[in-house]
C-alpha cells in the first residue's frame, strides 16, 4: 500500500478567517505611517503576500519609510493583531469538519506568516492538535510565498517527495508556489466570482468540499501504485 497523502495547508483564508482583522491593522498602521492603504487594498491586491513585499509596493507609489520607523510600526502592528486573533478569530466555514474528517492523513501547515501568529491562530479556533510542530513559517525558513521554496521546505520536513503532497491554499500567491514545486494543488476558491483558479489546479468553494477531492486523489493514487505493481 502507497503512505498517504501528505496534506500542506495554508492558514490565512484557508483554515481560519483571519484576512479582515490582518486588513483592518494593516490599512490603520500603513496609514498612520504614510502609505495610503485601504481595508479593501488587501483583498484586491495583496491578499496572501508577505508584509515587506506589500510596504515595498506602497513605497514605490508613496516614497521611502524611515526603517525604524517601519520596524516600529510592523512590531506594534502584529502585537495588537495577535491580541485580536486570540479574540475574534473564527474559523473559516467548513475547515474544523474537513480536517476532523481527514485526521488520518499527516497534515502540515506553510504560512507566510510569522510563527507565534500561526500558533495564535491555531488556538484560538482549536486546531493545535491537528498540526502538533508541522508548522512551516516563511518566516523561519526565510522563503515566501509564491517562492516554491516554502512549500518544498515543508515537504522536506515532513518525510515526503513534493509529488505525494497535496497543497490546500486559498490565495493566489500559495496556489501558484504550490504548483511551482510540482505538487498537486487545490484552490480553496471562496470568491469565484472576482478569482479563477491557475491552470493545473483543483477548485473547491468551499472546505466541505475538500474531504471528497482528498479521498478521489487517495483512491486514484492508491490505483496508479497497483498498476505500476502489476507492470513490473
Amino acid at each position: 500500500m502507497p503512505r498517504p497523502l501528505c496534506l500542506l495547508f495554508d492558514c490565512d483564508g484557508t483554515l481560519v478567517d483571519s484576512e479582515p482583522l490582518l486588513a483592518d491593522e494593516m490599512a490603520d498602521s500603513l496609514t498612520r505611517l504614510g502609505l495610503p492603504f485601504a481595508t479593501s487594498d488587501y483583498a484586491g491586491e495583496f491578499r496572501g503576500a508577505r508584509f515587506r513585499n506589500i510596504v515595498a509596493v506602497l513605497e514605490s507609489r508613496y516614497g521611502p519609510i524611515d526603517p525604524q520607523r517601519l520596524a516600529d510600526t510592523e512590531t506594534a502592528m502584529r502585537t495588537n493583531l495577535n491580541r485580536r486573533l486570540a479574540d475574534e478569530l473564527t474559523p473559516i466555514d467548513g475547515a474544523l469538519e474537513a480536517l476532523a474528517q481527514l485526521a488520518q492523513y499527516p497534515c502540515g501547515l506553510v504560512s507566510n506568516g510569522p510563527e507565534n501568529k500561526i500558533r495564535t491562530s491555531l488556538a484560538a479556533v482549536g486546531l493545535t492538535g491537528h498540526f502538533a510542530d508541522n508548522l512551516f513559517s516563511g518566516y523561519s525558513a526565510q522563503c515566501w510565498k509564491p517562492d516554491p521554496g516554502l512549500y518544498l521546505h515543508a515537504a522536506r520536513q515532513m518525510g515526503y517527495p513534493p509529488e505525494a503532497c497535496v497543497a490546500i491554499d486559498d490565495g493566489l500567491v500559495g496556489v501558484q508556489a504550490a504548483l511551482a514545486a510540482g505538487m498537486t494543488v487545490i484552490h480553496l476558491n471562496r470568491f469565484p466570482d472576482a478569482e479563477e483558479t491557475p491552470e493545473g489546479a483543483l477548485t473547491i468553494t468551499s472546505m466541505h468540499q475538500l474531504p471528497t477531492v482528498v479521498g478521489q486523489l487517495a483512491r486514484l493514487q492508491a490505483l496508479e501504485a497497483r498498476q505500476v505493481v502489476q507492470g513490473r
